[in-house]
């Protein structure tokens, strides 16, 4: 029975982590039917994500810092859906007001909300990192990983190169996580694929809604390549990585502060 309670409370601190995206994916459904005739889709999905960050400013579901997080993965979002789009890795058929260079701006609160949930949930599970290596390798690792994103195009795709150094950086890294006053343990690798795996689920649901479209996607809907999991795998890792550097700098600074204190 303790073991069933803990799952529903795993479960619970799980689901309000996800707020933020579950308001998106939320919206991306309701939009088909609910928009209103002044405002383009695209322009009022962008207008509910940036209401919904301000009420949990105000609610203080978020922090001032959790805040800063989401904005710095909005513009690294942003970029990215520039240069893809740009490309033609995909497009957004709908016209908007709020459009750049055939991106509307709501596309980066998508990246934004894998950072919020990210947030939330390391502070709502009381998230620890053992053996997280150098934060030399570790952010050389995330802007390698990001970099791919872009040179793919033009060189090599170094995605499996990049994975399995992924597996040998953080093969002793494990993420302590505590539920119901119980800490358990899970290998942060693991949890990248797991977290990549829902992240497609996710994918799946946006562009079913129309959130955007691949190629051969125009004539219908249809399942987004499996291997796409792959990519939001090294999303998640660059994501995470950023995270977990800003978590270790603001508990530096929270250590030298104390330390003063007590001098």
């Amino acid at each position: 029975m303790k073991h069933i309670k803990t799952l529903f409370h795993f479960g619970y601190l799980q689901a309000i982590s996800c707020l933020f995206p579950v308001v998106i994916f939320l919206t991306l459904a309701l939009s088909e039917w609910i928009t209103p005739s002044f405002i383009s889709r695209y322009d009022f999905i962008l207008i509910v994500c940036i209401l919904t960050q301000i009420i949990m400013l105000l609610m203080r579901y978020e922090t001032i810092d959790e805040m800063k997080v989401i904005l710095v993965f909005h513009m690294i979002g942003l970029v990215l859906e520039l240069y893809k789009v740009h490309m033609g890795s995909w497009y957004y058929p709908e016209e908007a007001l709020f459009k750049i260079g055939g991106v509307p701006l709501y596309s980066g609160f998508m990246y934004a909300s894998v950072a919020s949930y990210m947030c939330q949930a390391w502070r709502r599970l009381n998230l620890h990192l053992e053996n997280w290596p150098p934060s030399w390798i570790s952010i050389t690792l995330g802007v390698c990983i990001y970099a791919n994103f872009f040179t793919h195009h033009y060189i090599y795709d170094f995605r499996w190169v990049l994975k399995i150094l992924v597996v040998i950086i953080f093969v002793r890294t494990m993420v302590q996580f505590t539920v119901n006053q119980t800490t358990y343990r899970m290998s942060l690798s693991f949890s990248f694929v797991l977290i990549g795996f829902f992240i497609w689920i996710a994918e799946n649901i946006a562009t079913f809604f129309g959130a955007w479209t691949y190629p051969g996607q125009e004539n219908g809907w249809e399942v987004v390549h499996i291997g796409k999991i792959s990519s939001w795998l090294l999303l998640v890792i660059v994501s995470f990585i950023i995270v977990a550097q800003l978590k270790y700098k603001k508990h530096e600074r929270k250590s030298i502060t104390k330390q003063q204190l007590t001098l």
